[in-house]
């Protein structure tokens, strides 16, 4: 017997299938629309990490790696586990990084800076005022260095700029850094001036972070019943896979070349990275430099190697649709308030491949596209074909060549294949018991 739902209405569940919203399992208004898919992705990575922390080496730092498809819920994940380490006793620091950096041009210096920069706003706004003297010689010393080096008319464009770091209440680290970092994101002169002054003091910058920053805050924590510091850095893997002006990629360059640099900080560290580190000829050198795996979180299968239907994957891409119609509900008993038909629905899971992001945006265009419910599989086709349209157009009869391949093989061979397949979303990544592999996007396939 079909259950009604009264508050449901088309709007709400349109809101609710926002493609660019982070899920937080530690917001009790997002915490409805969670699905645990490790049970279909070949393991609970999340767990993993968690236990690399807090069981295995509570005391001891500890720096880990995390990489995956753009949109198939690494933040979600990631803040999944900031919210498990939290219950540990853990004190957990997490952010974006894409909010202090220009994803086209990195250095291991800004990265730093935007360590520094976060945890220290986060110690403030609980209460921790720490007193990192050399940080601050540091900053003041930048600021000083840019007001020298920059010409009188940039110079009158930043305002402020020798003022970085001083709040109502005196000197701020985190304020300092925001500052100094905003004025030089969206400046590549400002910020080439920054790094001749960071990057011979890289060494140092990192001894003082350690030293005068993260051994306090650990120790003021622990005395407040914490166990200790975990820093989780989240959007590093949309770092751009552009060469340096010495030819090295950016990637390679920041976690292969520096990646002794970004490894040594003093507290727990999870950094996310580029996939394509996975497929580079540098894996080997990378793990070598961080001394684990990356962990990689692959998408939810619709089928198997063999091409039958994966019916606990489905079972759950079902459940992720129709919990964002009723939120906590008996979702399945209202499928007809939503959908012409169950069929319609799993046309739409099969399509997105698995990729969370891919589906809901297919949702979120087929809601646009019908403007009222139940949506129609005739309407659902439509969207198909136009983001079919979309993808194929820039593909080419190498790039058709080497799709075949990976259809027939499952496989995905090096650095070039990644970014033509992978990377495009041409092609998609799975986990089983027998480990990874690869298939088309369904909409390039039967779609």
């Amino acid at each position: 017997m079909t259950q009604t739902i009264a508050p449901f209405d088309l709007p709400t569940f349109y809101r609710a299938c926002n493609p660019s919203k982070t899920i937080d399992i530690s917001n009790a208004d997002d915490r409805p629309y969670y699905i645990d898919f490790s049970p279909v992705r070949g393991s609970d990575i999340i767990e993993e990490l968690q236990a690399n922390i807090s069981l295995f080496s509570p005391d001891v730092p500890t720096c880990q790696l995390f990489a995956g498809h753009i949109g198939c819920g690494k933040s979600t994940e990631l803040l999944r586990l900031k919210a498990a380490l939290e219950n540990d006793g853990f004190h957990v620091v997490y952010f974006e990084s894409s909010r202090d950096l220009d994803m086209a041009d990195v250095d291991v210096g800004d990265i730093l800076l935007a360590i520094a920069h976060q945890v220290s706003e986060n110690l403030d706004a609980i209460g921790l005022e720490l007193q990192p003297t050399g940080l601050k010689a540091i900053l003041q010393g930048a600021t000083a260095w840019l007001r020298s080096e920059v010409d009188v008319e940039v110079a009158a464009n930043i305002p402020g700029v020798g003022e970085v770091g001083v709040s109502k209440d005196g000197f701020s680290l985190g304020l300092g850094i925001g500052k100094l970092t905003a004025k030089t994101k969206n400046s590549p002169k400002l910020r080439s001036k920054l790094r001749q002054y960071l990057e011979p003091r890289v060494t140092g910058i990192l001894s003082a972070i350690n030293d005068e920053l993260l051994a306090p805050a650990i120790a003021a924590l622990q005395q407040r019943g914490k166990k200790g510091l975990v820093v989780i850095i989240d959007n590093l893997d949309r770092l751009d896979s552009v060469a340096k002006p010495w030819g090295r990629l950016q990637p390679e360059y920041l976690f292969v070349d520096r990646g002794e640099q970004l490894r040594n900080l003093n507290c727990h560290v999870v950094y996310t990275i580029p996939l394509g580190l996975v497929f580079s000829n540098d894996l080997g050198r990378l793990v070598m430099r961080f001394g684990v795996d990356p962990k990689v979180l692959p998408m939810i299968p619709v089928s198997r190697r063999d091409g039958t239907t994966d019916e606990e994957g489905m079972k759950l891409l079902r459940q992720m649709v129709l919990v964002r119609a009723f939120p906590g509900g008996d979702s399945m008993d209202s499928l007809d308030a939503v959908f012409d038909s169950i069929e319609s629905l799993d046309r739409l899971c099969c399509v997105s491949g698995g990729h969370p992001r891919n589906l809901l945006k297919l949702l979120h265009r087929w809601i646009e596209k019908e403007r009222k419910l139940p949506l129609s599989r005739h309407s659902l086709e439509a969207v198909i074909k136009e983001r079919r349209n979309q993808l194929t157009l820039p593909i080419d009869d190498r790039e058709w060549k080497l799709l075949r391949k990976v259809a027939a093989n499952k496989r995905v061979n090096g650095q070039e294949d990644y970014q033509t397949l992978v990377r495009s979303t041409f092609v998609f990544e799975y986990r089983d018991e027998e480990g990874s592999w690869f298939d088309i996007n369904p909409i390039l396939g039967n779609g």
